[in-house]
């Protein structure tokens, strides 16, 4: 079966055919996925971003050209992963789940937390791609390069990202009377 006969033959809906593609095209589709995703998610999680992919395969085979599957797979699997980070992106709370045991006074404590909301507030407030690489960057702890490799873009482009992360920060806290002269450590 080649790859046209496979089209035709999803697109009246054989089994058969679909796995054909997921054969024929499951090792690039993780690929596409894994470069987005990177370590942010378990593997568990790459697995279900891979097997919507192919579900949206099936769901959309009449929209999908001949000749163009590998493609319109590869732009599935980025759309799709890059929906999966950003979900793991808003859903996560920066630091608010970490518990901190201070000899601060109450006033600072709540000064501090003020703060810590102010940061977190402007973060989530990031345009794609800037705050999934200052989340991975500043957050998660991943190297400059780990990002450039699993978001399929050039160092230079991801440091790009990171200083304007910080500068949009900078502006943000800036305007907050508490973050007056403290906003330049950013």
């Amino acid at each position: 079966m080649n790859e046209a006969e496979a089209l035709r033959a999803l697109q009246q809906g054989s089994e058969e055919a679909l796995a054909w593609f997921i054969d024929r095209y499951s090792a690039y589709v993780h690929t596409v996925v894994r470069g987005i995703i990177g370590s942010a998610m378990s593997y568990a999680d790459l697995e279900e971003v891979d097997a919507d992919v192919f579900v949206a395969l099936w769901k959309s085979a009449l929209q999908v050209r001949p000749g163009s599957v590998k493609s319109w797979l590869g732009s599935v699997a980025r759309n799709l992963a890059k929906n999966k980070l950003r979900t793991l992106g808003r859903d996560l709370p920066l630091e608010e789940d970490v518990i901190t045991l201070s000899g601060d006074a109450p006033e600072d404590e709540v000064e501090r937390r003020e703060r810590q909301r102010l940061v977190t507030e402007a973060v989530l407030r990031m345009e794609w791609p800037d705050r999934g690489i200052f989340l991975r960057h500043y957050y998660y702890g991943q190297s400059v390069a780990s990002i450039a490799e699993q978001m399929q873009m050039n160092v230079s482009t991801v440091k790009t990202h990171l200083r304007r992360g910080r500068e949009k920060l900078r502006v943000v806290l800036s305007q907050d009377e508490n973050w007056k002269g403290a906003a330049n450590d950013v």
